[in-house]
């Protein structure tokens, strides 16, 4: 079982990766990098899509943190009314 404190912990990084990393996939869409011309109006480049992928695992991998450190606070809850 994981302490209260440590799912807090997850809730507390789960969070941060969720908030940030949409927050830095506007920067790479902005980014001239991105694309072959006009920004959001042209091609997208290996840059773009290699940061798409990027952002997606970790969001899903923060998502899994938050379900991970929920179903711990969750199940701590519940240990803590069956005394």
């Amino acid at each position: 079982m994981i302490s209260r404190g440590a799912a807090w912990f997850l809730v507390v990084a789960g969070v941060f990766n969720v908030v940030i990393w949409p927050r830095f996939g506007v920067a790479i869409w902005n980014d001239e990098r991105a694309w072959t011309g006009a920004v959001g109006d042209s091609s997208p480049t290996s840059f773009l899509w290699v940061h798409v992928v990027l952002i997606g695992a970790a969001v899903a991998i923060a998502l899994g943190v938050l379900w991970v450190a929920f179903t711990a606070l969750r199940s701590r809850r519940g240990a803590r009314s069956d005394h």
